[in-house]
């Protein structure tokens, strides 16, 4: 189902709507909402040159389409005269209640509040919403309505602002749609998000799917007749409901783009949805499906039995017809097909609301973990972070040996599902069995694997810095920092006020003792930290990043010190003949790991070898990650940063490999080396094969300057219309 695209919508058109509607609303309340709003944005106009008052309208209209209450619409139509009028949150409450003014005030920007970025700005937004939807959820059922009719009327702004809000929507409130289970919204805004985001790929699926649209919905049709002829002869309560649709432009690009598939390869392409009454006569009716056409070994999925972690459930399988077509059949009761296409909405929609702590406690948990997550980190723009990937939809089921599911995001490994068990389970832990295996910690788990957790029982036994590089979910990273936090200051503030002084050497901030403190009071008042040692404890454990303030700190110290002859001279940058500073010293014997292949750029570090000096690798090398995470000879390992130029002034070069997939283009290569050719890079080999699905893989060794330049040759490299991805490998 899809929610209507009502171009201009009328006060009339929402009251007929209203006396349609089969739910009671307070129809004078919401009028008289109306007028107070019409009245307060009578001067103002949207960027399409209509009267303002049609946008809170629109809102209204769509969340009486997700049937939502009184108060809810009320609230939709208020929405914005605190934020862009005279009104006072006083005057909404005076005249509409206590739940109204809550409402509008969860979904009203903060005012103009210290922040350093319009990152910082975004998040702190964010992070309000957040919330003030974990006290009420119709908080971001409001914004999620917003945002929608915003994305709607998106191409009356000018094409920067467009860009900026599709990338906002995408990286925040699809997933937050996505974890509500408002199916309906969140397709929507990922379409029209794509479609100003990638114009091309968008353009080129759409066309696809116009090409053949007579073809489809032939196909979709004569499934449907097949299937309701056949259910006419099973022994149900009533005949089901038998729906066809096609997956949206954004979940086909997904598929077909980010994971190199053709469309043919699309199976869930075409899907037909099933609706009875019972559990039961699901199970019953996957029986038949089977019966009638033929399963697709391991296509099937019981989102009954394993619910997804937005409530969603059915039973999916994937078959195919005599035509020779894969298509998906999902098949639910109409309590799962409203939670499907409302989620959270549904418990108004056909509940009549719901009060108090129920069912909604634990399925909105994931809501306080993330603002928890956040305020452990002391940085306001990790709540963005968590969103993009905490909430991401593609996700992992996995298994503890008491048949407890762990559900996870794609990607997650066995720190993240220790974490997610029990915080003293994460902590205590010193292995994992993986189907009865021992696996090492950065194990990428996969659906159906029953994981088990070695545990000590030594009670000093705590967690390892590393984890915070290894583990992917904000959660896992969120617990780690708060174990530091607590069980380690005195050895936090040490590693902390080392961890600054080596970002001020590699960085050339050289700020007197006796002032330091001053220096640092806006980062210090930002983190929430009362003193320096604080601050130092703040970066031991992972709460503060240094280097997303760095920038910030050099351009501070230049407008403070910079200007002063004597300490000019005194921060002259280190020059090396090796190209790298070894902590602190140059021209110390140097040689770059071949296991890497580190570039000028990367974050590095140093190995004492025996008799070979000091080998560099990159930080997120595999071989210095499972060096930390053993513990073997950590003493070895030593800070090494890139110098700032060459005694013989001359640029080193440095080789690296990259993996490029292509789909079938036989010029490919020739594209390729006339684009490399126009940004004079250096070729050293290159080499190509075909893929079973049809694809090349190209490997190209070049020689380049660094990862700036590196990046830029990506970058160019992308923009081939064959090419799907290009990856830097270690070689």
């Amino acid at each position: 189902m899809r929610l209507k695209a009502e171009t201009v919508c009328t006060i009339d058109a929402l009251i007929q709507k209203i006396l349609d509607d089969d739910k009671q609303y307070d129809l004078s309340k919401i009028i008289s909402a109306y007028e107070f709003a019409a009245k307060a944005h009578a001067n103002q106009v949207r960027s399409s040159g209509e009267p303002y008052i049609t946008h809170p309208l629109a809102v209204s209209f769509i969340l009486l389409e997700l049937g939502m209450d009184t108060d809810t619409i009320c609230a939709a139509m208020l929405h914005d005269v605190v934020e862009d009028t005279d009104t006072t949150l006083e005057e909404v409450k005076k005249l509409f209640g206590q739940d109204v003014a809550m409402l509008v005030d969860g979904v009203t920007k903060l005012g103009k509040i210290p922040l350093f970025t319009k990152e910082e700005q975004q998040a702190e937004n964010v992070r309000k919403i957040l919330l003030a939807m974990s006290q009420d959820i119709r908080v971001i059922l409001i914004k999620l309505c917003d945002r929608l009719h915003n994305m709607r009327t998106l191409h009356f702004r000018p094409a920067h602002k467009q860009r900026a809000t599709a990338l906002e929507t995408m990286n925040i409130y699809a997933p937050i749609a996505h974890r509500l289970g408002v199916r309906t919204i969140k397709e929507e805004i990922e379409d029209i998000s794509f479609r100003y985001l990638d114009p091309y790929a968008y353009n080129e699926i759409e066309q696809l799917l116009k090409i053949k649209n007579d073809e489809r919905e032939s196909f979709i049709d004569s499934i449907k007749r097949q299937i309701t002829e056949r259910f006419a002869e099973a022994n149900f309560t009533r005949p089901p409901q038998v729906d066809g649709r096609v997956k949206s432009i954004y979940g086909i690009y997904k598929k077909a783009f980010m994971q190199g598939k053709s469309m043919d390869e699309i199976y869930d392409k075409y899907a037909v949805r099933i609706i009875v009454d019972s559990v039961i006569e699901c199970y019953n009716s996957l029986g038949i499906i089977h019966d009638m056409f033929r399963p697709i070994p391991n296509r099937f999925k019981d989102y009954i039995a394993t619910p997804k972690s937005n409530m969603y459930q059915s039973l999916h399988t994937t078959v195919i017809g005599r035509e020779g077509i894969p298509f998906e059949v999902q098949i639910r009761t109409w309590d799962m097909h409203h939670t499907a296409e409302y989620g959270i909405a549904a418990h108004w929609k056909y509940k009549e609301g719901i009060k108090g702590k129920d069912k909604l406690e634990s399925r909105l948990a994931w809501i306080r973990q993330i603002i928890e997550a956040q305020q452990e980190t002391d940085d306001v723009e990790e709540i963005v972070r968590t969103i993009k990937s905490d909430l991401a939809p593609e996700e992992t089921f996995a298994f503890t040996p008491k048949g407890d599911i762990i559900s996870l995001p794609n990607g997650a490994n066995i720190i993240d599902f220790a974490y997610a068990i029990h915080t003293q389970v994460g902590n205590k832990m010193k292995g994992a069995k993986v189907d009865g295996k021992l696996v090492s910690l950065d194990y990428q788990l996969s659906t159906g694997e029953i994981v088990e957790i070695i545990t000590s029982k030594d009670p000093d036994h705590g967690p390892n810095r590393a984890w915070l590089d290894i583990c992917k979910t904000n959660e896992a990273k969120s617990k780690i920092r708060s174990w530091f936090k607590k069980e380690r200051r005195d050895e936090n503030i040490i590693k902390g006020r080392e961890e600054l002084e080596k970002e001020f050497k590699r960085n050339y901030i050289r700020v007197p003792d006796e002032e330091l403190e001053k220096f640092l009071a806006d980062d210090m008042k930002r983190h929430h930290c009362n003193t320096l040692d604080d601050f130092y404890a703040a970066i031991g454990y992972g709460g503060v990043i240094l280097s997303r303030m760095m920038q910030r700190m050099k351009d501070k110290y230049a407008k403070l010190y910079a200007h002063h002859e004597q300490e000019v001279k005194a921060f002259t940058p280190k020059k090396s003949s090796t190209g790298i500073v070894v902590d602190g010293e140059e021209n110390v014997l140097v040689k770059y790991s071949q296991c890497c292949n580190p570039l000028p750029g990367d974050d590095i570090i140093g190995f004492i070898t025996r008799g070979h000096g000091v080998s560099v690798h990159k930080k997120d090398c595999e071989n210095y990650l499972n060096a930390i995470k053993s513990g073997n000879e950590p003493e070895r390992w030593i800070e090494v940063t890139w110098a700032e130029n060459s005694i013989n002034n001359s640029t080193p070069i440095y080789k690296v490999t990259l993996d490029i997939v292509a789909s079938e283009n036989i010029l490919i290569l020739a594209e390729i080396s006339k684009t490399l050719a126009e940004l004079h890079v250096p070729v050293s080999e290159l080499s190509v094969r075909e893929l079973k699905n049809g694809n090349s893989s190209i490997v190209v060794t070049i020689n380049t300057a660094g990862v700036s330049q590196l990046n830029n040759i990506i970058t160019r490299i992308k923009k081939l219309p064959s090419v799907i991805h290009v990856d830097r490998t270690g070689k």
